[in-house]
């Protein structure tokens, strides 16, 4: 088990405080009271039960829901991009290379994948949001990493014979496809990740036990 459920209790008051902050549009807030979490209860407890219940909540309809998600995703991002980070401690990427897929804007869950993984002491490449293929591929030729995580958030971006061809482009690296976008059939060896536990879990793959 990489994790274990937060309580019910727990999970309550920290989906009030953290919304109570990305209504007061206060990002900082939003980090500090991420980074409390995710020291008590672990990176994916604090992602799967309370981060991405409340991003998926906040549907932008109106002018003040869409600035309430902006303030509440930014505050996430900081949180996680500070979470276990040492400037001075540079961890080894440990062959594993992240990525938004070719014009997908939105890569959070990639955040909170670096930042659960520095957690059990390893580091990953992550490149951000909306990097081309052929640039994605010109990467994995210079940073040879072992297994590649591409991230689409919807169905535009989440082309799944994008990533077989890249796949089958880059023999010897495991490809993996995370994030909602991905709706269609991935055929094998491509697989795809659909929780943060899930995608841990396939990027220690093979790598010594923390």
């Amino acid at each position: 088990m990489l994790t274990d459920s937060m309580p019910a209790e727990a999970v309550e008051t920290a989906r009030k405080r953290l919304s109570a902050a990305a209504e007061d549009l206060d990002a900082n807030e939003v980090a500090a009271l991420l980074l409390a979490l995710a020291a008590d209860h672990g990176v994916l407890a604090s992602w799967q039960q309370v981060c991405v219940p409340l991003l998926a909540a906040l549907r932008g309809h109106t002018a003040a829901e869409v600035a309430t998600e902006h303030a509440l995703s930014e505050g996430v991002r900081i949180g996680l991009d500070v979470f276990r980070r040492e400037p001075a401690r540079q961890l080894p990427t440990g062959g594993v290379l992240l990525a938004g897929a070719e014009h997908e804007t939105h890569c959070l869950g990639l955040h909170a994948l670096a930042a659960a993984l520095r957690e059990r002491g390893r580091g990953a490449l992550l490149l951000g949001p909306a990097l081309p293929w052929t640039a994605l591929a010109s990467a994995v030729r210079r940073a040879r990493p072992h297994t590649v995580v591409v991230w689409s958030q919807t169905p535009v971006t989440g082309r799944a014979y994008r990533l077989v061809r890249f796949g089958r482009d880059t023999p010897g690296v495991r490809v993996h496809a995370a994030g909602p976008g991905w709706i269609e059939p991935l055929p094998p060896p491509s697989i795809r990740l659909t929780t943060l536990a899930a995608a841990t879990a396939a990027c220690l793959q093979g790598r010594a036990p923390c």
